[in-house]
């Protein structure tokens, strides 16, 4: 019988071991840091049914979904985190507390074009602060905070983390009498970064949106206010008093600003800049963008903002939000094409591979016991296999510690334990073995898990 050639599809990411337990120890990261702020963790069914996930979809997402019909049933793949929070807010309503506070990772899928740096299939980890009503704004605020807790846990120090508000930029356009057209003017000056301001002013004189050239210019001296987040603040001040939603955007921004200090946010990791605009219309209120300073390439690994109605397609109630997305298989993928990922960290599978030299396993099958008990994590090897072949397995997973458990060790009562890193070999009891392994994954476990 023909063999069939195995192949991942394209577009798809198939981790090897090791790279996959780096995966793994971000997301724990992520799980922990998320948790700390009170987030409780939820996962949503991969498949949804078409009505309900593409409710409000159109254009881009509804070419780029993955949808299928089994027996009578229309179908399709969740290609975000956010639309399945909204029904399950909407289904759940009266057996949720709010505001409801949820932090999901999770695979969402789009049918686009698979290039380098872009999967069809790929992991998003999104926090969300839903409000019944109303929301605080001090939500809005925390919001950096816990962008700043994850990263820093990360090993990250040169980032910063880039706000905004869409009031301000709303209620600006509309004392420029453009408020027709101000989704289309925060699409285009949120390509500022990547084609610059004449290409930014050319689209905004073009045939589509067709401003004048006094307005395009105004436009751009506007987003080109820059300085310390008080100086920024300062200029904005003097639009006040034109336009009641820049007011109120600016209140919103200067709210935000104000408790930085206070949720342990560095002035250099934050940062007022009014071309952030998030080319989406979702978006109401304070928005995000997050950049590694050192690799603006990478682009934003860090974005969402505040909204003022989650579920508006499923129920009548007002469940406003702000929310962020890491897209994580995007983000994995860059920093290990940058060689950003600690190679030192330990990627093996257990902290200890146990070698009995003996027929009878009881001592070794007991060891391994003991070893669990203490939190270590232990593979028992029991194939009847060469020393040299065990050892070349040991290597192989990358193992830290070998243990070889033989008559002589039994008989005495001590462990072989030998450091496959530096080679050196020690034989004493388990309780001192024990100890040594534990000091030795805590000095291993040391260092950050992106370095800079």
């Amino acid at each position: 019988m023909a063999k069939m050639t195995p192949r991942t599809l394209s577009g798809f990411m198939e981790l090897l071991p090791a790279p996959q337990q780096q995966m793994e120890r971000i997301m724990k990261v992520l799980r922990e840091t998320y948790s700390l702020y009170g987030f409780t963790p939820l996962d949503t069914p991969v498949i949804e049914s078409s009505e309900v996930l593409l409710a409000k979809a159109g254009g881009e997402t509804e070419k780029q979904i993955y949808r299928f019909t089994k027996g009578d049933s229309d179908l399709s793949l969740r290609f975000d985190l956010t639309v399945p929070l909204a029904k399950y807010v909407a289904l759940h309503y009266n057996e949720l507390a709010f505001p409801f506070r949820r932090y999901q990772i999770g695979k969402v899928y789009r049918g686009e074009r698979a290039q380098r740096g872009r999967f069809r299939e790929f992991y998003q980890a999104d926090i969300d602060i839903i409000g019944d009503g109303k929301l605080d704004i001090t939500n809005e605020a925390e919001i950096p905070a816990i962008i700043y807790k994850t990263f820093s846990t990360l090993g990250l120090k040169r980032f910063q983390i880039r706000v905004n508000n869409r009031k301000i930029l709303n209620g600006f356009y509309g004392m420029l009498g453009l408020t027709e057209k101000s989704g289309d003017i925060m699409r285009t000056v949120d390509k500022l970064d990547k084609i610059g301001p004449d290409k930014v002013k050319a689209i905004l004189m073009g045939e589509e949106i067709a401003l004048s050239e006094a307005d395009a210019d105004e436009i751009l001296k506007f987003i080109a206010i820059t300085g310390s987040n008080e100086e920024v603040l300062a200029a904005l001040e003097g639009y006040q008093g034109r336009h009641e939603i820049f007011d109120a955007g600016l209140a919103e921004l200067k709210a935000v600003v104000k408790y930085l200090a206070a949720f342990g946010i560095p002035a250099e990791n934050f940062a007022v800049d009014l071309t952030i605009a998030r080319g989406l219309d979702y978006y109401t209120g304070t928005v995000y963008e997050t950049t590694l300073l050192d690799h603006p390439e990478i682009g934003s690994v860090c974005s969402g903002g505040r909204y003022d109605n989650l579920a508006e397609y499923y129920t009548d109630k007002q469940l406003p939000g702000v929310g962020i997305s890491i897209g994580l298989t995007r983000l994995f993928y860059v920093l290990g094409e940058q060689k950003l990922l600690n190679d030192a960290l330990p990627t093996a599978p257990a902290d200890v591979l146990v070698l009995p030299m003996t027929e009878d396993l009881s001592a070794a099958i007991s060891l391994a016991t003991t070893l669990r008990e203490s939190g270590i994590r232990t593979q028992l090897y029991t194939e009847q296999k060469k020393f040299k072949q065990k050892m070349t397995y040991a290597d192989k997973i990358g193992v830290p510690y070998a243990i070889f458990l033989g008559e002589d060790e039994i008989n005495a009562g001590i462990v072989a334990c030998k450091d496959m890193t530096t080679g050196e070999q020690t034989k004493l009891d388990s309780a001192a073995t024990i100890a040594r392994i534990k000091a030795g994954l805590a000095e291993l476990e040391k260092g950050a898990i992106i370095l800079e």
